[in-house]
């Protein structure tokens, strides 16, 4: 097999002089560039010495560092995910009954493990023999075709089939079978979506501005360099396996607002628009994560790209990631452990070594992200900066959604709009490009009384991962509970502002609860009469935008029972909520 290459087309960038010193008043604060710590770790240079090789076409561990290696990495070395793809091992495995698969350790882990770099997630747990589809959809944009598209492809498996939307602007479909996938997947490539490389150790999906290219107050659109990162990261939907074999998980985001609606905090890499001698681009911060054993915020990386090195820098950081990281023990095989061994200038060496110029600008003070800003909301309707235009935010209540749905969905984003829907890191969706004339009709659509433009107060921040109804790894059931107690406690006390609750059913907190303003992990715990129940540690005080942090364990191992009182107490001294008694009372 050739060596990887891939000609990417060039994104339309900002104008440069949009960006220059007399054009543009910084209002941020120049950025906390972290200074080379004293005391920098010692590293010898063996090292440093890749621990990964190509051979025909796939990167592999190197022999020499494959004693002590998780058992993940076993899987990966015993046969390439990457050929169920670009080698179409996918067809021959569907054709064979999942019972026969399961006799079979090498194609037990294709299923299970192996059809993660095609985005499949087999549901052996809750749903044997089905699989979560994951798609790559950056800056999560779609299309009412795609949407209808994935919408057939759930309804054919009933009361089984669903579509979720992630914290990462993203479709899940649930209830794919094994036969299907080949067909599937030639359907995915018709209507322009790809599911690969979007689970296991892969490049997650590009995040980016929900509102790029319609809202007035955007510093730049996003959407042509989160497609750019995605058409690199898959080798144009083909497959790029340079970035297919790293160590875990990576996130990346580029962020186009002074909202922050990206959360830049908590990806591996995030581009921070800045200038720098009147030339447009990106500040730098990497190593964002969370894990069971460890969440941390990204740190600057000191490094400034120009626009046109967004791919390249992306492309260096990975190289240093998947040649340098960890390979053992899991929970410490993201990118920030490598950062801690190498330091931050130690890890910025590298990457600039694999760099094209084998250089990287230090970072810049011109930071155009507005550090004072008050984060907007999205919901409801909303002008665009393209006059006589607006867009509308829908809330999708913990982002599940059935095909009838998307396909209403799809429906209105014809009708109304110019065919585009988008999706958002809180699981809601945006319909751009409506003309404003035509705002009264689309808010008398019976479907907008399910997917509401102004949801109850509670509801707008409500996030929540799959739970324990399809993950297997999901201790606690998350959406269905999640609604209902935010429906009772929204009966019990009166807010005026939003309160961002998150609902996660494992310490993998996929739905992020560190950055809520209330966040639950599920757990096991016991009740007053010492049964065993389905409970929740509880967090407090994540905040996102300009002062973001993450929240810290307020109270552990809550009854699920116990906890409306608990969050009623937490609203009404936190964050200013009045109980409904008191205020009929007072009227």
């Amino acid at each position: 097999m050739a060596s990887f290459s891939i000609k990417f087309l060039a994104p339309s960038l900002p104008n440069p002089a949009r960006f220059s010193k007399n054009a543009v008043k910084l209002h941020a604060t120049p950025p906390s560039v972290a200074a080379p710590p004293t005391g920098a770790p010692e590293v010898a240079a063996e090292r440093l010495e890749p621990r990964v090789e190509e051979k025909d076409g796939y990167w592999i561990l190197k022999e020499q560092f494959r004693k002590g290696i998780n058992p993940q990495e076993k899987v990966k070395i015993e046969k390439e995910p990457m050929k169920l793809f670009m080698e179409n091992g996918i067809e021959e495995l569907a054709k064979i009954p999942i019972e026969e698969i399961d006799q079979s350790k090498l194609t037990k882990d294709d299923i299970d493990v192996r059809l993660k770099w095609l985005g499949l997630f087999h549901r052996r747990k809750n749903q044997y023999g089905r699989f979560m589809m994951r798609l790559k959809l950056p800056n999560g944009v779609t299309t009412s075709a795609q949407t209808r598209y994935l919408a057939s492809v759930i309804r054919k498996y009933g009361k089984e089939g669903c579509a979720d939307i992630t914290t990462r602007q993203n479709w899940q479909i649930r209830g794919v079978v094994l036969p299907d996938v080949p067909e599937i997947l030639k359907g995915l490539a018709e209507v322009g979506l790809t599911s690969l490389q979007s689970g296991m150790d892969n490049v997650r999906n590009p995040v980016g501005n929900p509102l790029a290219g319609i809202d007035p107050e955007e510093i730049v659109d996003t959407r042509p360099y989160t497609n750019l990162l995605s058409q690199f990261i898959t080798g144009n939907s083909r497959g790029n396996p340079a970035v297919s074999n790293l160590p875990r998980k990576w996130n990346p985001c580029v962020v186009g607002s002074h909202d922050l609606y990206e959360h830049p905090h908590i990806n591996d890499l995030a581009y921070m628009p800045a200038t720098k001698d009147g030339r447009f681009g990106f500040n730098l911060l990497v190593g964002g994560f969370f894990s069971a054993k460890r969440c941390d915020e990204a740190i600057p990386l000191d490094a400034w790209v120009p626009a046109d090195d967004v791919v390249p820098v992306c492309k260096a950081i990975l190289e240093a990631f998947r040649d340098l990281g960890f390979r053992g023990n899991r929970q410490k095989c993201r990118m920030m452990w490598l950062i801690d061994e190498l330091g931050v200038e130690g890890f910025r060496a590298e990457v600039e070594k694999r760099m094209p110029q084998q250089q990287l600008e230090r970072a810049s003070p011109e930071d155009l992200v507005q550090k004072q800003w008050e984060r907007r909301d999205y919901l409801g309707v909303h002008p665009q900066k393209q006059e006589g235009y607006s867009f509308i935010g829908l809330h999708i209540p913990v982002g599940r959604v059935q095909a009838d749905d998307m396909d209403e969905l799809a429906r209105l984003a014809d009708e109304y709009g110019s065919g585009e829907i988008r999706l958002t890191v809180e699981q809601n969706i945006i319909i751009p490009n409506i003309e404003t004339s035509k705002i009264e009709a689309l808010l008398k659509e019976p479907v907008l009384s399910t997917f509401s433009p102004d949801p109850p107060i509670l509801m707008k921040g409500l996030v929540a991962c799959t739970g324990n109804q399809f993950c297997g790894q999901a201790i606690i059931e998350t959406k269905a509970r999640s609604l209902k107690i935010t429906e009772e406690v929204q009966r019990q006390v009166s807010l005026t502002k939003p309160v961002r609750m998150h609902w996660t059913g494992c310490p993998n907190t996929c739905a992020q609860v560190q950055v809520a303003d209330i966040g639950f992990m599920g757990c096991l715990t016991r009740d007053k009469n010492g049964k065993t129940v389905e409970g929740a540690d509880v967090f407090l005080g994540g905040r996102i935008g300009s002062d973001s942090h993450l929240g810290e364990v307020y109270k552990k191992a809550v009854p699920c029972d116990d906890l409306v009182p608990l969050v009623v107490d937490l609203l009404v001294n936190n964050f200013g909520a009045v109980p409904r008694e008191r205020e009929e009372t007072e009227d």
